[in-house]
């Protein structure tokens, strides 16, 4: 490993560290005070002992919202972890990030909770304790259709399809923040908490009548006048108690993925890598330090070769691999291939793999480090444009699970055409090195910067040489910081980036997502609702 990869990796630790402290040591002491847990404590009693909680979006909101103080992880905590021996989809409202209130990225956050847990087959468990929208940010995350009201929706969506949510109030859960919770299929609240639509002092205002927090939203009252819980709990011990039986009544996990099974190679895998996404390697030296030891059967391995296609296993489940080469390979016919960029060939290929893998019900594994698609006179005369639409429409309609790790660059349509975000990856990770934008820094520079200039000379300015280099040295800081992998987490373009103590292809190995968990039939492309294992088992 370089040391510059080493740096890379000990500052995102940092950066991880701190993020997990949520609203910091004074707003934690706040909450005990109160007599309450924060939401990682509440999550850490919730779990098995000694299992893995398996945190989505920690980088969610990272650099946004300075002028409001911030809202590290976008004030919510998500993730998978094992209650009851049940892997369950876990969303808890950090009460020491402004109260728990909900920012435009706290929604956008639970939404994709909801979806992973949707597609996945997950239960979901919320821990509810939020003082609703916050009220300066209001326009942004009230109205539309991927804003706060879509979370309730996506509360009767999983119902109706089978997918158990159970609610815990631990702390105040007020306004429209309390459809969430009556919305799921079993509902408990502790003392203390606090569940209404509007709090004493504007109902005071609004109707002039004067109520206490207990007689207006108190787990008495609920529990015994209104009945909107169906568990009154004492404390948070014994509130989390309840919900790991309660959880532990649901059907068992089907158990298809094997946690013992060591890759075929015990490496750190970022010895074969740099920082620089420039840098030339075979991706078939990648493969065994992700895959279990064992064969893999590479799939037309002469023909297309900037992209790697095949079947392996992974955790002992048979998975299709489809990957870039990042170096340079000499085809039968031709000049030299480019490693990283998406030819004529390749793109069949890959299509062609993809549509098998479908017809073999098999989950398929992309890892992308990819340039985009050749251009150029030869390129396009060879249908580069019609052979790229045909990946991209294959990858569009596939109904097996998909798993995205960006390992280095991804770049352009070539971010796409390779199961990108808006191509419903189950997951998507990120390495640490990772870059992620519409074209790479260099390219993007030069035009950005050749926009600027031609926007000045309009005005009637020519630049002199000093400024040009000043101009140059200020676009490429920008781009350098929209390309961060850490700017894409913070806008949940990335659910996860790897990197721990167990190395960066440990997460893949043992994610619940890449398994067929509870995926047991053929859904319409585009469809929302997933057929359910239970009818099976």
């Amino acid at each position: 490993m370089t040391q510059e990869l080493t740096r890379l990796i000990d500052d995102l630790r940092r950066q991880e560290a701190s993020l997990r402290e949520g609203g910091g040591a004074k707003a934690v002491q706040r909450q005990h005070e109160k007599g309450r847990l924060t939401a990682r404590e509440r999550i850490a009693r919730l779990i098995d002992p000694s299992s893995a909680f398996h945190e989505l979006g920690l980088w969610a909101a990272w650099g946004m919202y300075r002028e409001w103080g911030g809202a590290p992880s976008a004030g919510v905590v998500t993730g998978i972890g094992t209650v009851s021996d049940r892997r369950v989809m876990i969303v808890a409202n950090d009460a020491t990030v402004k109260a728990g209130a909900f920012f435009p990225m706290t929604c956008k956050k639970v939404l994709r909770a909801q979806r992973i847990a949707l597609e996945s087959r997950l239960p979901l468990v919320y821990l509810v304790d939020s003082a609703g929208v916050f009220l300066p940010l209001q326009d942004e995350v009230f109205p539309d259709e991927d804003d706060f009201g879509r979370i309730f929706r996506n509360n009767a969506i999983l119902s109706a399809a089978g997918v158990p949510q159970l609610a815990a109030i631990l702390g105040n859960c007020v306004a429209g923040g309390g459809y969430l919770p009556v919305l799921c299929d079993k509902l408990l609240m502790t003392e203390g908490s606090a569940l209404y639509l509007a709090g004493p002092a504007l109902v005071k205002a609004a109707i002039g009548q004067t109520v206490s927090h207990e007689e207006l939203g108190g787990a008495v009252m609920h529990a015994s006048i209104s009945g909107t819980i169906d568990y009154r709990e004492k404390d948070e011990p014994a509130c989390l108690e309840r919900l790991r039986r309660l959880v532990g009544a649901l059907p068992c996990d089907p158990r298809s993925i094997r946690q013992g099974i060591a890759p075929g190679r015990q490496s750190d895998v970022l010895n074969l890598l740099s920082p620089s996404t420039r840098q030339e390697y075979d991706v078939r030296d990648l493969l065994p330090c992700i895959l279990d030891e064992g064969p893999f059967d590479e799939y037309k391995a002469d023909y297309g070769q900037t992209i790697v296609c095949g079947q392996g296993r992974l955790g002992g489940m048979a998975v299709g691999i489809v990957a870039n080469q990042k170096k340079r390979c000499k085809p039968a016919n031709g000049p030299v291939q480019f490693g990283g960029v998406i030819y004529v060939d390749s793109a069949d290929k890959a299509a062609r793999f993809v549509m098998d893998c479908n017809q073999s019900r098999m989950p398929i594994l992309f890892l992308q480090d990819v340039n985009g698609f050749m251009v150029g006179r030869d390129s396009e005369q060879a249908g580069i444009i019609r052979s790229g639409a045909k990946l991209v429409n294959v990858i569009a309609n596939s109904v097996v699970p998909k798993l995205t790790v960006i390992i280095g660059g991804s770049f352009g349509a070539g971010h796409y055409a390779l199961c990108g975000k808006a191509f419903d990856p189950r997951f998507l990770f990120a390495w640490p090195q990772a870059r992620y934008a519409v074209m790479g820094g260099d390219q993007a520079a030069s035009t950005l910067l050749e926009v600027q200039v031609t926007a000045l000379k309009r005005t009637g300015h020519e630049p002199d040489a000093t400024e040009l280099e000043e101009l140059r040295k200020k676009v490429e800081a920008s781009y350098a910081e929209q390309t961060d992998i850490r700017y894409a987490a913070a806008r949940l373009w990335v659910d996860r980036i790897i990197a721990h103590d167990t190395g960066v292809c440990d997460p893949p190995r043992r994610w619940p997502g890449i398994s067929h968990r509870r995926y047991t039939g053929v859904t319409k492309p585009g469809s929302v609702t997933f057929c359910s294992s239970r009818k099976r088992q």
